[in-house]
This record gives structure tokens, sequence and C-alpha cells, in this order.
């Protein structure tokens, strides 16, 4: 694992610490990992569905060219 150092707004690092006191995360460190791997699922989701839309369009491109230009071609 690598060590990433970073800065937080002190209410960010209250919450987190505060999740910690409570149990909810053995520590500040998995309090913060969990955070950003629920970020990434959620963004990896977005952006599938991103992707899914762009390959579509791209296909539905490539059709109405083939079309024009056999339209144009007679």
């Amino acid at each position: 694992m690598q060590r990433v150092t970073l800065r937080l707004p002190e209410q960010q690092l209250k919450m987190i610490d505060r999740f910690v006191e409570l149990g909810e995360f053995p520590s500040a460190s998995e309090a913060i990992r969990t955070a950003i791997r629920d970020l990434i699922d959620h963004r990896s989701e977005k952006l599938a569905g991103r992707i899914q839309l762009f390959e579509k369009a791209q296909e539905q491109a490539k059709v109405a060219g083939s079309y024009l230009h056999m339209k144009q071609g007679h």
C-alpha cells in the first residue's frame, strides 16, 4: 500500500475522528480508504453508463453515415 498525504478541512477530520470514536471504523485511515473506495465505485458506475451512451451514439452515427453515403451514391 502506498502512503498519501492530504489536507482536509478541520470539520471533515473531526467527523472522521468521531466515526472512529463511535467504532464505525478502526482508524481514520480505514475511514478515508472506505470513502475513496465508495467514491471510485460510484464514479465508475456513472462512467460506465456514459461510455455505453457514447458507444451507442457512435454506432448510430455510423449507420446514419452509411445511409447518407448510399443515398448520395444512388
